[in-house]
């Protein structure tokens, strides 16, 4: 009688812990499916046009000036961190990001009809 009180005891904790360990595993599986498939979506969009200044760069001229506002420190408290904020012009002197390719149309060269 205690045998089988004692083993199947065993066999419920080998049951158990295998069907975790299997949970587990497919967790993990879903979890690289999912990492995989936005590194797909991401490798398939093109690169926005931002410059080491964060801003885009319709913010940018034709020079490569930036023509935004951003929030700069003008006051700090005694640990040094900032207290108050005041919007200044960017002092990006030019944009630095990637270039756009530039869009083309194209006609058809041959005629269907």
């Amino acid at each position: 009688m205690w045998g089988v009180v004692v083993v199947g005891g065993w066999a419920g904790a080998q049951v158990r812990g295998a069907l975790k360990t299997r949970h587990e595993r497919r967790l993990e599986r879903e979890a690289v499916v999912e990492r995989r498939q936005q590194a797909l979506e991401a490798a398939r969009r093109p690169p926005e046009p931002v410059c080491g200044c964060t801003h885009h760069l319709a913010k940018h001229d034709k020079q490569g000036k930036c023509h935004e506002d951003v929030e700069a420190p003008v006051e700090w408290d005694a640990d040094r961190k900032p207290v108050r904020f005041a919007s200044r012009p960017c002092t990006c002197q030019q944009y630095v990001g990637p270039q756009p390719l530039p869009t083309l149309y194209a006609q058809e060269l041959t005629d269907l009809d």
